[in-house]
């Protein structure tokens, strides 16, 4: 027997489709489309190196990466093309496991898909990503970046919230395991 929270309507279904869910789906486009289009407009309107405001400390810094995170493994364009795509169905896979995803998971999974969709075709159309956000002395990074590490964040969280593990109550999600009969 299924336990559900106070829902109504029919149980859910083994696997969740992906497809289906149109909030994931349109915050995930939101964040590539929007990530994409800032990445346009500082490599037209900022020659490479340059930023804007010349001194402060957060200013606009066109640059570009050929590595991940922190600069590490500068040069590995075509591995981390690989990584990114093993990730990208690691969280469908997290997606797919859950009979209900709660909002925060679709949350943290549609600002995941978008971050790494947005630097994936980077790094596929130019060979590197480019990178514009300049805050002090952190590492310059871009839109695709902070919502990857966001989405991570909220996914860690989501993780700690049920005790270490993806199915049951927590974090807003329904209550889906099955109970045992006594």
């Amino acid at each position: 027997m299924i336990q559900h929270s106070d829902e109504t309507g029919p149980a859910p279904t083994k696997w969740t489709n992906l497809y289906k869910d149109l909030f994931l789906l349109q915050l995930a486009a939101l964040v590539f489309v929007t990530d994409q289009f800032t990445k346009f407009l500082v490599r037209e309107f900022l020659e490479f190196r340059q930023s804007f405001p010349d001194e402060g400390f957060i200013r606009l810094t066109h640059t570009y990466n050929t590595g991940s995170a922190f600069g590490l493994f500068q040069g590995q364009n075509a591995p981390l093309a690989l990584v990114s795509i093993i990730g990208i169905t690691i969280l469908v896979l997290i997606y797919r496991s859950q009979r209900r995803p709660s909002n925060l998971l679709r949350l943290s999974l549609g600002l995941q898909f978008g971050g790494a969709a947005g630097n994936l075709l980077d790094r596929v159309r130019m060979g590197h990503v480019t990178d514009f956000v300049d805050v002090g002395p952190w590492p310059i990074f871009n839109l695709a970046d902070a919502s990857i590490v966001v989405g991570v964040g909220l996914l860690a969280w989501i993780f700690w919230s049920r005790g270490g593990r993806w199915t049951g109550a927590g974090a807003g999600g329904a209550d889906t395991r099955e109970e045992i009969p006594t």
